[in-house]
């Protein structure tokens, strides 16, 4: 039986690399550096006020042209596609970890929502949806009036 020196090191290598390899394909990475071809899909954040909600999206590198919003059966689309570099003139890419391609996010609107008067702006990359509650969904106070 051969004798080997223990290395801590080693073990916590091995255990790093597998959990690399875990969340790499949980998240579209693959072996080491090298990024698999897989659908971009930005980020989304939904809040609600008291009297709309309001949808962002963070579109880096789009225009609002790029962009297109509908609604249909109170199911908010948002889709649009980022183009790769159109020309790279010096030199060679070492490492592209950005996604490019078309993406589409879907979000299902409540039934209070008043789809004849959502509003999009956009600005600094950030694509932002108002969309107001219908005026009977709104929270009213009700006077208690004295009797007697």
């Amino acid at each position: 039986m051969a004798l080997s020196r223990w290395d801590p090191f080693r073990e916590l290598s091995s255990i790093q690399n597998e959990l690399n390899r875990l969340f790499g394909w949980t998240f579209g990475v693959e072996g080491g550096d090298e990024i698999r071809a897989a659908a971009w899909v930005p980020p989304v954040d939904v809040a609600e006020t008291q009297d709309r909600f309001v949808i962002s999206a963070e579109l880096p590198g789009l225009r609002p042209e790029d962009v297109d919003i509908s609604v249909e059966n109170s199911i908010l689309r948002i889709q649009g596609e980022r183009s790769f570099y159109d020309e790279q003139k010096e030199g060679d890419f070492h490492r592209i970890e950005r996604r490019f391609g078309s993406f589409a996010r879907s979000i299902t609107l409540p039934s209070t929502a008043d789809l004849e008067n959502i509003q999009a702006s956009f600005d600094a990359g950030v694509l932002t949806i108002e969309v107001p509650k219908r005026e009977e969904a709104k929270p009213r106070r009700i006077e208690v009036k004295a009797t007697g």
